[in-house]
């Protein structure tokens, strides 16, 4: 995996209903203005997942915000749970940009980040102008989907930093079969954090499930076609897909190709849901595709 300096500013905004978020904010290199990147993680995860490539970007020339979704990591918990759905996610992520003045950026979005930012395509089309989708798309495997669902949300007993390194391994080793012990032990502190006993807790509000178990089965499996069509006819788009993902089958991403033949896309070999983009295959492309973005 990639060491980059983790240096970035913190950053807290306030959501429609009240809720202080927060967002780790990279500032760009120098060189002429360009616009800033916006990256939003997956379902369980948090703005850390970016530690790797934001600061890269933000060499680049690129300010990065990183954000952590309500719910999640430095972000307040919401009081109505039925709240943790992308609709919502997406008008935070408009209040952020509104209280920035930030009018127009390119998104990365990890898995649910990249749901989000489809849907905030939807609300305020302007706003996107370029979209990295990280191992999603309009339809998703419902294999992937239940594996993820099972264990979000689920109560775990990690009375230790080994024990949480262990759960890491447990949960994602079927998408990074290539890591290390010490790989693991830096997954585990990016999805844990120390609680007030001194025990490991998993850095998410357990109740970012509810409106999943609400909606049931018929939710595992979301239709979003004419959302993915509008974002990526109307704007640049480059897909990147784990190669051995059980989210992002191979053959939903090649339907996708057909449907924006435009698209950029790359795999990343031997990886599955999701690459941290850390991963040269999938480094590459980005830089390849934002340099093509103004």
């Amino acid at each position: 995996m990639t060491a980059v300096s983790p240096a970035f500013s913190e950053r807290r905004w306030t959501s429609a209903d009240g809720l202080s978020l927060f967002a780790r904010d990279f500032a760009p290199g120098p060189g002429p203005a360009r616009l800033p990147v916006i990256a939003i993680h997956g379902l369980t995860r948090n703005s850390a997942d970016f530690g790797g490539i934001a600061p890269l970007i933000a060499l680049s020339g690129r300010r990065v915000l990183a954000l952590d979704v309500r719910g999640r990591g430095q972000s307040d918990r919401a009081t109505d749970p039925m709240t943790y759905v992308p609709d919502v996610y997406a008008r935070d992520v408009q209040a952020l940009m509104n209280q920035l003045g930030i009018e127009r950026a390119v998104f990365l979005g990890t898995s649910m980040g990249g749901l989000i930012t489809m849907a905030l395509a939807g609300q305020a089309s302007k706003k996107v102008t370029a979209a990295i989708l990280n191992d999603i798309g309009p339809e998703v495997a419902p294999e992937g989907l239940a594996r993820i669902a099972a264990y979000s949300g689920q109560p775990v007993n990690t009375p230790t930093w080994a024990d949480a390194t262990d759960y890491a391994r447990r949960i994602n080793a079927v998408a990074f079969p290539h890591y290390t012990d010490a790989d693991w032990d830096a997954f585990a502190r990016r999805i844990f954090r120390e609680g007030t006993e001194g025990a490991p807790v998993l850095d998410y509000d357990p109740d970012i499930s509810v409106p999943i178990r609400a909606a049931g089965a018929k939710a595992l499996v979301p239709n979003l076609w004419p959302m993915f069509r509008s974002l990526a006819k109307k704007r640049p788009t480059l897909l990147v897909r784990g190669g051995t993902s059980d989210l992002l089958s191979a053959d939903i991403a090649e339907r996708m190709k057909k449907a924006a033949p435009d698209m950029d896309h790359v795999e990343v070999p031997g990886v599955g849901h999701a690459p941290m983009l850390d991963e040269p295959e999938a480094r590459n492309a980005i830089f390849e595709f934002l340099a093509g973005v103004e």
